[in-house]
This record gives C-alpha cells, sequence and structure tokens, in this order.
C-alpha cells in the first residue's frame, strides 16, 4: 500500500527544506547518480503534519537532527508544480500529476561537517554545495524552477532580514517576468 499523500487534484503532499549557514548561502544537494542538484525535498505520509515530516526528511536526507537546526520560517500556504507528461506515472494508483509542497527555512546549528547521505534505504545525494541565495533556481531542474523562486522569496526574509539579495542579472527575461507574476500572486494571499 502507498504511503504517500496525494490529494483529490492528483498533487502528492510534500516539504521542501532550504538549509542556511551562517553567511546566508544556501546548500543544494547533489542527486545520486546524475547531474542534478537540488534542495532536500520529500513525500509526507498519511496522517504526519508537515513539520514531522521535514524533520524526517531532513535526517534521512542530509543526516542532521532537529538540534542541528534552527526553525526559521515556513511557507504560508502550499506551492504547487506541475510534472511534465513525461514524467507522470500513468500506471500509478492515485495518478499524481505534481507536487504540493510547504517550504521550510533553517539555518544549520552545527558544523557542516555533520552533513551525512547514507541514512536512508536509498540515498538522494552523494554530495552537497554552500551556494549564493538565488542561485539553486538555476541549479534545480526546469520545472522546479518557479517553486523555488518563491519560497525563497517569501522565506528569504529570514536570513536577509535587511532585503533579499538581487535577483541576478543572469536569470532570462522571461524567468524574470513569471517569477514576477508568481510573487504578484503571492502577494495578493497575504
Amino acid at each position: 500500500m502507498n504511503s504517500d499523500w496525494i490529494d483529490d487534484e492528483g498533487f502528492r503532499a510534500n516539504v521542501g527544506i532550504i538549509l542556511a549557514d551562517d553567511r546566508g548561502k544556501l546548500m543544494i544537494g547533489g542527486r545520486v547518480g546524475s547531474k542534478g542538484w537540488q534542495f532536500p525535498q520529500g513525500g509526507m505520509l498519511r496522517g504526519e503534519d508537515a513539520r514531522e515530516a521535514m524533520y524526517r526528511e531532513l535526517r534521512e536526507e542530509v543526516g542532521l537532527e532537529e538540534a542541528d537546526v534552527e526553525l526559521l520560517g515556513v511557507t504560508s500556504d502550499w506551492l504547487r508544480y506541475r510534472l511534465p507528461d513525461k514524467y507522470i506515472r500513468r500506471n500509478s494508483t492515485p495518478l499524481c500529476i505534481g507536487q504540493k509542497q510547504r517550504w521550510f527555512m533553517l539555518r544549520l546549528a552545527t558544523s557542516p561537517e555533520r552533513l551525512r547521505f547514507d541514512l536512508a534505504d536509498e540515498p538522494e545525494f552523494d554530495r552537497a554545495r554552500w551556494v549564493d541565495f538565488w542561485r539553486p533556481v538555476n541549479e534545480v531542474i526546469y520545472f522546479k524552477r518557479r517553486v523555488y523562486a518563491c519560497a525563497l522569496h517569501e522565506l528569504g526574509s529570514t536570513v536577509y532580514p535587511k532585503g533579499l539579495p538581487p535577483r541576478p542579472r543572469w536569470w532570462p527575461k522571461r524567468w524574470r517576468a513569471v517569477f514576477d507574476k508568481d510573487i504578484a500572486r503571492l502577494r495578493q494571499r497575504e
């Protein structure tokens, strides 16, 4: 039996974890067996609340415990993305068409040497690096970029209370236009 929580619309409940160090750099993990990079994330189990899922995923994916981090913030609502057709598993029941995520901003309160990638049966990452604030938007697979930009925009003030770092000049104009629309929608919900 599948223990994932997939809602009636086909979105899998998920948590995303943004881990900042004391310099404001963010940790991204290198996916096992690929060139891909992303923030730690994972599905919520049925009956599990978002905070419980976040601490479980934090331990499974990067080996950290609750005492190793400081919780700075969580998104006010779900952030959603749809999977491109080629990634939808049509033979699964219920059908999952995308993810709805609650994002958490954490500050590392221990040494980065405590990171471990071998605690899960099937590890997600085999390496990590610390990058500038907006860099993960470029590093993640294309269909997650909008969610990353929204999560960073919403939670970034917990790391940068005097104002977010400027968005990179190298972002294409089409990204900026789409992200600006998404951020305007977020502000309307506030």
